[in-house]
């Protein structure tokens, strides 16, 4: 399977260290020929910080899209009704995000999205980024690991020594990993 003509959601979430690998695999996405449709959860539309700033990076997903972002709950919704995705990831995934969804909380379009599209029961990936992984967002990776229609792309610990609770997503494997939960499928191992 490919993502030639596929629509794929991506939501954007607070874990700007990462954006520099996101951005890289967006552009992968339209290079393979996908509809590419971003979403940006509120701290990543509004908290500029070292990593660059938030309206740079709205920008620049606008340039590689060719599609104007999601930036307001009241955006992402219609996402649901009108089954406008085909698959959605939210990439980067932080533990904020990672919490709200395990416990049903829809408070930033990102959220939304997920929510909306997970209501039509097509595939939800997980890119997760959260420095408490192996620490108190542990039981809430599991909650979303056993439900339905989620999928992970592969993660594990990044910095064992200076942050032994921190993982953060394998994004260079993001593209199998939509492929294999377009097959509904968990791409393995999910944990490296």
């Amino acid at each position: 399977m490919n993502l030639k003509e596929k629509k794929v959601g991506v939501a954007f979430t607070g874990s700007f260290c990462t954006y520099k690998s996101v951005f890289t695999e967006l552009q992968k996405l339209a290079d393979e020929g996908a509809i590419v449709q971003t979403i940006f959860s509120d701290a990543s539309q509004t908290i500029d910080s070292r990593f660059g700033k938030t309206q740079d990076f709205v920008d620049e997903a606008r340039r590689i899209t060719g599609i104007e972002p999601m930036l307001t709950i009241g955006q992402a919704e219609p996402i649901g009704p009108k089954g406008l995705l085909d698959i959605v990831v939210i990439l980067p995934c932080t533990g904020n995000t990672i919490a709200k969804l395990a416990n049903g909380i829809t408070d930033t379009p990102a959220l939304m999205a997920a929510k909306a599209h997970l209501r039509n029961e097509r595939p939800l990936v997980i890119s997760i980024s959260t420095n408490d992984a192996l620490g108190i967002n542990m039981k809430n990776i599991g909650l979303l690991m056993n439900m339905k229609h989620i999928f992970f792309v592969p993660f594990g610990q990044d910095s064992p020594e200076n942050k032994p609770n921190s993982m953060i997503a394998h994004t260079e494997l993001l593209i199998p990993t939509l492929e294999a939960a377009l097959l509904n499928k968990q791409y393995q191992p999910v944990i490296r």
